[in-house]
């Protein structure tokens, strides 16, 4: 892991502190849902308001295309914001311009800006080396605290650190690189990978990294069904990436050559259609599954993963078991999440729809760290070098 300069270690005492965060929470009729996102910053900008910096908060929201959307003004996380920090939070219509600047320029010390939406300028996304150095322009030291978007070759996270001398990381990207490193680089064994979700294509270079580190893997979600079927096994109207059956053989083999253990769920919940009032059953994988399709592991699967689970001395857990968003498919997700936060392993969750799992469950508390970064944790683990991080060098 390379060493990047860490906000405590620069002198912030009236200096502009530009920090690039991922306040992108999911919204509600305007309302935040789920605010973990902007708690997880809290303490690298409570950090600067104490050393007395003018503190200028940016982040994006949403996908608005590059065109001013009130949809999604990054409004209600700067009231968010001011009930958390209790101080005012300054709230300017734009995130570049005079007016911008003029603000800053006459904040005093400890204040905090937080500008509107960089992705309202669709210069921000195409990394528009004018619009880089005009954001470069509001500060003196430039921090990124965006795990969730250090994946991104933008401007505000890649072409403006040219133009700085002092630039770091913040304590939420501390903690994500440490957590994740350790996984790829000194993990304690045994060493489990539980991946879920839908697709075997979103997961194949993470579980070829990963077979270098892991003593195992234990794979459930809509991806096991195309092991399944590699496996010879009748899957029914289960989901099936046909064109990565032959990928999911391959990796078989490699496991079985490399002594690394495969488990795939043994039973699991059918329904007749994908909807939560679907009829639904239990069977055996083996059995004929016919016009059924899988939509969480069975009782079984979850006793067998839970057993695999025991040994492990590290644990990253990266999708759900099921279609976790639909009450009679959650039980496998929910109960993966209260194994390994029962277990006494050093436990990572990485992934968006993982977090949102694992805090749906209420057993958040108890896992060792949840990953803020959904492809920026992937690709991290991928062993693909971020531009975010790249740009601090």
């Amino acid at each position: 892991m390379h060493s990047y300069k860490v906000i405590n270690q620069f002198d912030l005492k009236n200096k502009k502190v530009f920090i690039r965060t991922d306040f992108n929470v999911p919204l509600t009729d305007g309302v935040i849902a789920d605010d973990s996102r902007i708690r997880e910053t809290l303490p690298t900008i409570k950090y600067a308001i104490e050393q007395k910096a003018v503190v200028i908060l940016a982040s994006h929201m949403g996908r608005p295309k590059g065109e001013k959307n009130p949809k999604y003004s990054l409004l209600p996380v700067a009231q968010k914001l001011r009930d958390l920090l209790e101080c005012e939070i300054i709230f300017p219509e734009e995130c570049i311009g005079s007016g911008v600047k003029k603000l800053i320029q006459e904040a005093k010390e400890g204040s905090v800006i937080l500008l509107e939406n960089l992705r309202f300028h669709p210069e921000e996304e195409k990394n528009d080396p004018i619009f880089s150095e005009k954001l470069s322009e509001l500060a003196d030291i430039y921090i990124n605290d965006a795990f969730g978007a250090i994946h991104r070759a933008h401007a505000s996270i890649d072409g403006m650190l040219k133009h700085f001398k002092e630039k770091g990381i913040g304590f939420l990207v501390e903690k994500e690189l440490q957590f994740l490193t350790k996984l790829v680089e000194n993990p304690e064994k045994p060493f489990v990978a539980v991946l879920g979700g839908a697709k075997v294509s979103d997961k194949i270079d993470v579980i070829d990294s990963l077979m270098n580190h892991v003593s195992g893997f234990i794979i459930g979600g809509g991806m096991a069904y195309t092991f399944l079927k590699a496996q010879g096994h009748n899957i029914g109207k289960s989901l099936v990436e046909e064109t990565k059956i032959h990928q999911a053989e391959k990796i078989l083999q490699r496991a079985k050559i490399k002594g690394i253990e495969i488990t795939l769920p043994c039973d699991s919940v059918l329904a007749d259609k994908f909807e939560a009032t679907a009829s639904r059953k239990t069977a055996k994988v083996g059995e004929n599954w016919d016009n059924w399709m899988a939509l969480d592991i069975g009782p079984d699967s979850i006793k067998l993963f839970g057993e695999k689970l025991k040994t492990a001395k590290t644990i990253f857990w990266n999708g759900p078991m099921g279609v976790f968003e639909m009450y009679a498919f959650q039980t496998g997700t929910f109960e993966m999440a209260r194994m390994i936060s029962e277990s006494d392993a050093i436990s990572v969750a990485g992934g968006g729809d993982s977090a949102a799992a694992v805090n749906l469950s209420g057993h958040a508390g108890d896992f060792s760290f949840i990953s803020t970064g959904g492809g920026a944790s992937m690709e991290f683990l991928e062993g693909k070098t971020l531009p975010g991080l790249k740009a601090l060098l």
